[in-house]
């Protein structure tokens, strides 16, 4: 598994362009301001110093206090998984690079379907269980709304679903405040403790901000829990060009910096040095209609930039790179996706969300997709790793030892670094047309729908022992019982 990859190679804004981003910035903190609707966060600003309009509640920063607070989260944070080797855990910072699903579909595209439906609970656990065994997937972020779940229970059982399917890092998205205190007791029982939980957070939520320039009251009560009790938070935006956002890119990462850097301050006046990411969804709108885009290649470039951005004010970054608005699994899909995971992994964005399984403008999570793109992230994964320049691979001791006119098949030198050296693919068909045509000719679609089946066919693995399992059922308010077998 490549994960935690050092990115950064690729660059679309200069040092200037990020010094004029940023002096824009904050003269939008310092002569624009933000609405704040939740009271608690609004004394929060006001006793910190920022200048509050009561009427309007419109908060307006000096820079220097925005700078201070933001200083004040950690630049790297540990997002855990649930191997005691530490091996599925995630360091989040610098420009590490790390790439899984994201959320939140409102409908599910079955293996081997062209169509949708809408999802349901199960189809959570059943995604777990996939991303679980698709090595170049690293995280899992839930990514399905079960419309079939009551919203006061939709916390527990998204995040229950998942706990119990996979060891990988668990990030959902929170809806009630109620929810997220569930959930985290959910998780000390896990854990074992509080204290355990806490020292190795193997979940992290997610409570947005609404551009340009709000903070929600009901986002600012999720995301002061959340913060309240430690756990790893996001809080991002989602401006979009011509709409919520400045048609210009860079207007965009104008909008963006101050929404999540709002989010960010807040964090850490409730609780100071909180693991919290800058968080960027931002993307483009179709002008003919207004509609979300999700394949565009400038959605790759702005959180690209916004990577940048992140890494200047020395903070983790949750960006979005991945999605396709294609509605079955096409070139289209393929390519779209391709080109914004590229994109935002070589300039070091480090938890890239969304980058597995989606189609149809976020709308749809297709299982296909999620295999499909587990190899896409595989290959942008060694374009991330480079090319390591060293005596070893130099290799001038094999090269002159096997001299001209010579090969290199059988070289001792050959068989230690083939496997690192070379991205060896699952999924993509490498063989001679008679030889693929004898196994059936199927292309990469049927190819990805048979691993799906044949994951979800075998026999599910529970990954929380049996009595703490026993324990969520009769202690923690809504959960289904099925999600714990």
């Amino acid at each position: 598994m490549r994960k935690g990859l050092p990115g950064g190679r690729y660059r679309p804004l200069t040092d200037s362009d990020i010094e004029r981003i940023h002096h824009t910035v904050m003269r939008v903190f310092s002569e624009v301001g933000v609405q704040v609707n939740h009271d608690e966060a609004l004394r929060l600003f006001e006793k910190a110093g920022a200048k509050v309009d009561t009427g309007t509640r419109i908060v307006k920063f000096d820079p220097a206090l925005v700078m201070a607070l933001v200083k004040q989260a950690p630049s790297m944070i540990s997002l855990c998984g649930r191997e005691p080797d530490g091996s599925l855990d995630l360091q989040i910072g610098g420009t590490r690079v790390y790439m899984g699903t994201g959320g939140t579909a409102l409908n599910v595209q079955d293996p081997g379907a062209d169509d949708n439906r809408r999802s349901q609970l199960r189809d959570i656990m059943n995604m777990a269980r996939l991303v679980d065994v698709l090595e170049n997937i690293h995280f899992y972020m839930l990514n399905i709304f079960p419309n079939d779940v009551d919203r006061e229970d939709i916390d527990v059982n998204r995040f229950g679903a998942a706990l119990n399917r996979t060891k990988k890092h668990v990030m959902g998205g929170v809806y009630t405040v109620e929810g997220v205190r569930h959930v985290i007791r959910m998780a000390e029982m896990i854990a074992g403790s509080a204290e355990a939980l806490r020292r190795r957070p193997f979940i992290s939520m997610v409570a947005c901000i609404i551009s340009p320039f709000k903070l929600d009251e009901e986002y600012g009560r999720l995301a002061i829990e959340a913060a309240q009790n430690n756990i790893p938070l996001v809080v991002p935006a989602e401006p979009l060009c011509g709409a919520t956002a400045p048609i210009t890119l860079a207007g965009n990462l104008v909008v963006d910096c101050v929404d999540t850097l709002t989010g960010v301050m807040l964090a850490q006046l409730v609780n100071p040095g909180t693991p919290v990411l800058f968080g960027c969804i931002s993307s483009i709108t179709d002008l003919r209609d207004m509609k979300y885009l999700a394949g565009a290649v400038e959605m790759g470039l702005l959180n690209a930039g916004a990577s940048q951005m992140a890494q200047f004010y020395e903070l983790p970054i949750y960006a979005t790179a991945g999605m396709s608005d294609a509605k079955v699994n096409d070139a289209q899909a393929g390519y779209e996706s391709a080109i914004s995971s590229l994109l935002v992994a070589l300039a070091g964005g480090n938890f890239i969300h969304d980058a597995a399984g989606f189609l149809e403008f976020c709308m749809t999570a297709s299982f296909d997709k999620l295999v499909i793109d587990n190899e896409i992230i595989g290959m942008v994964m060694r374009a991330v790793e480079g090319i390591r320049v060293d005596d070893t691979t130099l290799a001038f001791d094999e090269i002159q030892k096997v001299g001209p006119a010579g090969h290199y098949v059988a070289s001792r030198h050959t068989r230690r670094h083939m496997r690192n050296e070379q991205f060896m693919p699952q999924l993509s068909d490498r063989e001679t047309r008679d030889v693929w045509q004898a196994a059936g000719g199927k292309d990469a679609r049927q190819r990805a729908t048979q691993f799906a089946l044949n994951v979800l066919n075998a026999e599910p693995t529970a990954c929380i022992d049996a009595d703490v399992r026993r324990r969520i059922v009769a202690e923690i308010p809504g959960i289904r019982p099925f999600l714990m077998e």
